[in-house]
């Protein structure tokens, strides 16, 4: 009887309500819109915008989309380069059975193929917004595609794998830190 009332209840629901969890993007190191912490700065001699420890966050994810052979990770900051946007990390072909990122493990360019980002590193480069240039925010997008492990070369740019993923990308997640050197 208990189930025939769960049943009749579920079927009186919004679809809503019984729709799939959402693809979600987490971090146990920063609250999305929250303040990245120093340590997560990049990390440049000579430069003082780049004074951190270039120590990537941690990233975890859950609720992956059905069909999902391989994730892709972006960060980038869509106001440095005065408005031109900067890409800090293109990382791409990470495994499907994969959910997290350690702290720190991005920066060491483990667990996945790194492509190129606006420093020229194949690997996490930390904020360095200029002195003076106020609050940035870094996007970090999650997205995961159809693409089996390893079908993308190493090197690509923010660009050329965005236009590889077209007709690929079955959902996206993400979680954006704050960051400013400003005082």
């Amino acid at each position: 009887m208990m189930n025939l009332k769960r049943a009749l209840l579920l079927a009186l629901l919004p679809g809503s309500v019984l729709a799939a969890p959402t693809f979600t993007l987490h971090s146990p190191d920063f609250r999305d819109g929250g303040l990245l912490d120093a340590r997560f700065a990049g990390n440049k001699a000579g430069n003082p915008a780049c004074s951190g420890e270039n120590v990537s966050p941690a990233l975890s994810w859950s609720n992956v989309p059905a069909g999902t052979q391989s994730f892709v990770l972006l960060m980038t900051d869509p106001v440095g380069a005065k408005g031109l946007g900067v890409t800090h990390m293109v990382a791409y072909n990470i495994a499907a059975t994969r959910n997290h990122f350690a702290q720190g493990e991005l920066t060491q360019g483990a667990g996945y193929t790194g492509g190129k980002n606006s420093p020229g590193t194949a690997h996490y480069y930390g904020p360095c917004p200029p002195m003076g240039s106020g609050m940035h925010h870094y996007n970090f997008v999650l997205i995961a595609t159809d693409l089996p492990v390893n079908q993308l070369p190493a090197g690509l740019t923010h660009d050329d794998l965005i236009a590889r993923l077209k007709g690929h990308a079955l959902a996206g997640a993400t979680i954006v830190g704050r960051f400013t050197n400003d005082k």
